[in-house]
């Protein structure tokens, strides 16, 4: 973490060596994200996206032809909800948050026109895991069956060890900048890879814990988890 943040100091001090334009800035958002329900065989299953958040420092570099390059460096959550699971013995529902290091690069394209500048951009962004915070909560029969606070402890457990650190992926947008100094954004973003370890997925982990956990593996190991839509404000300096 220490070493990331020296490689963000030294990466800003250099564009601005080389650019007397270049803004500094505070970016603070909400996300809104789930998971592609193809993956999840159980039809019955409902899914529902997850409320988190993002914040962190973003440094605009103008270019000519009303270009802009904005790299940031933030902490986002990102998650996603199960719920109803049509299999009785088993959990009722779950939730993944999970929290990442960030590094989005916002590639902008806009008209200046004095007070406002509308824009377009493309972002891709690569992440490194650093919190887990995935729940289960039993269903009626598990319930009384089965230890709650085993099964919920050990699903939590296997969770943070199953996941993949690294994960990547891009985003699409709009937004406006308003007198120079405050961004608004919008945009729509898909991760691209795994976001599971599958020889760690694959752990056994009792009975019960396991059938959660093939059911949160499911949700997560393609292409397009998660995704979702996020909101964010910029002050620049």
């Amino acid at each position: 973490m220490k070493r990331l943040f020296t490689i963000l100091a030294a990466a800003v001090a250099m564009f601005a060596s080389v650019n007397a334009n270049a803004q500094i800035g505070l970016l603070v958002g909400v996300t809104s994200s789930g998971t592609d329900v193809k993956t999840m065989e159980d039809a019955k299953a409902a899914f529902q996206n997850v409320s988190t958040y993002q914040a962190g420092l973003t440094f605009k570099i103008p270019l000519p032809l009303g270009l802009a390059v904005q790299p940031s460096i933030i902490y986002q959550v990102k998650g996603a909800q199960v719920s109803g699971i049509s299999d009785a013995t088993t959990a009722d529902d779950f939730e993944l948050k999970t929290g990442y290091v960030e590094v989005p690069v916002n590639i902008q394209w806009g008209p200046d026109l004095i007070a406002f500048r509308p824009f377009v951009f493309a972002e891709p962004f690569v992440g490194y895991q650093i919190t887990s915070d995935d729940s289960t909560q039993l269903g009626e029969i598990a319930a009384t069956t089965t230890g709650n606070t085993q099964v919920e402890d050990s699903f939590a457990s296997w969770s943070e060890g199953a996941k993949n650190r690294l994960e990547y992926g891009f985003g699409l947008g709009v937004g406006v900048e308003i007198l120079g100094h405050i961004q608004i954004t919008a945009q729509y973003f898909t991760n691209l890879g795994n976001l599971y370890n599958e020889d760690q997925a694959n752990t056994t982990v009792g009975d019960l814990a396991t059938t959660i956990a093939d059911s949160a593996k499911n949700i997560t190991k393609d292409v397009g988890n998660f995704q979702g839509i996020k909101v964010n404000v910029a002050i620049l300096f």
